[in-house]
């Protein structure tokens, strides 16, 4: 299909506003516009655009959304579901970040509430790291909103995508295994799909827990879930859950040959996965994909090519190869 029109605007609630009131839609697919898309859409729900010009969120529902993203919402919800998350706290002032971490010690992940890439977060080893960082989260995040935790940078980081329907039905497309651990951000990080080091009941564990997740939070289409784990109790943990097709997303989609935003718009539009007959089943890999980042340090020489838990990567490349060590090389 191709669009009727296509706008170049401004990505501000006034532009996409007055869009709406020349083209009058009659619903909004937020959850294939990455994360400045699902922010909009929720700035928009909350100033009652989308209500005055009745135009219906298509696929999963703002509740879900705000569920996902918000880090006191989800946190809540991961305690309901008895899921473990590391100990953390909420805060929305550098006060209240001091107190946290007198109390747990540190290291400690600042991870900030609707933000891209980690955006603003950081790894706290100490009270002036930690001020940096919650003063600059604080900032970046549009609600004023930092989840602070007790780091578990150094365990395995593990990714599932997931697609689920309206109907409940659910699909696990792949499991993925960011080589570099908890504490580098998986865009930063060196991938390898399936995981590689997990045995047949951690995977099953995991993709448990992931497909719990994603049907409490009522999610329609795809959904990214991010675990950390313990490689010595083989304890897990819960570190977030991005409710939208992602970058993760189009690297399952490529690894796999399964089409995650196509089949999440078909989704949102009110099919099910049983009437779409090619993607009710889950890909089977014979075969090892690798995924390396790309950074962008020669255009900015000065910048910090300390990697963390703030993306710093502008791109990826992946291989296909019968192994790990060969992917890797290719």
């Amino acid at each position: 299909t191709i669009a009727d029109v296509v706008y170049f605007e401004p990505l501000s609630v006034e532009s996409i506003e007055a869009v709406i009131k020349k083209e009058l839609p009659d619903g909004l697919l937020a959850t294939v516009g990455g994360q400045t898309g699902l922010n909009l859409a929720l700035k928009l729900h909350q100033q009652g655009i989308l209500a005055k010009y009745n135009v219906n969120m298509l696929g999963s529902p703002i509740e879900s959304i705000m569920q996902g993203e918000d880090r006191e919402q989800f946190r809540a919800l991961m305690h309901k579901l008895d899921e473990p998350v590391p100990e953390s706290e909420i805060v929305d002032s550098l006060q209240s970040a001091l107190q946290f971490a007198e109390k747990v010690g540190y290291p400690i992940i600042v991870r900030p509430a609707y933000t891209l890439g980690g955006s603003g977060g950081g790894i706290a080893d100490n009270e002036e790291e930690l001020a940096t960082y919650v003063k600059r989260g604080l900032k970046a995040s549009p609600i004023h909103q930092c989840l602070i935790e007790k780091s578990i940078a150094g365990f395995k980081e593990i990714e599932y995508e997931v697609i689920r329907d309206a109907k409940d039905n659910c699909l696990t497309i792949c499991d993925m295994e960011n080589i570099d651990p908890v504490g580098i951000h998986t865009g930063d990080s060196i991938v390898a799909v399936p995981s590689q080091t997990l045995s047949e009941e951690e995977v099953n564990i995991l993709r448990n827990s992931a497909i719990h997740i994603v049907r409490s939070l009522g999610i329609v289409g795809g959904c990214n879930v991010q675990f950390a784990l313990d490689p010595t109790s083989k304890e897990y943990f819960v570190i977030e859950v991005n409710p939208r097709v992602s970058r993760s997303s189009a690297l399952a989609s490529k690894a796999t040959g399964y089409p995650i935003a196509k089949v999440a718009t078909k989704l949102a539009l009110g099919y099910d996965l049983q009437e779409l007959a090619q993607a009710s089943q889950q890909p089977e890999l014979d075969y090892v994909v690798v995924k390396i980042p790309r950074w962008p340090f020669d255009k900015f020489a000065y910048a910090d090519r300390t990697l963390g838990t703030q993306m710093k990567a502008t791109g990826e490349v992946m291989a296909i190869e019968r192994n790990l060590e060969s992917a890797l090389q290719k």
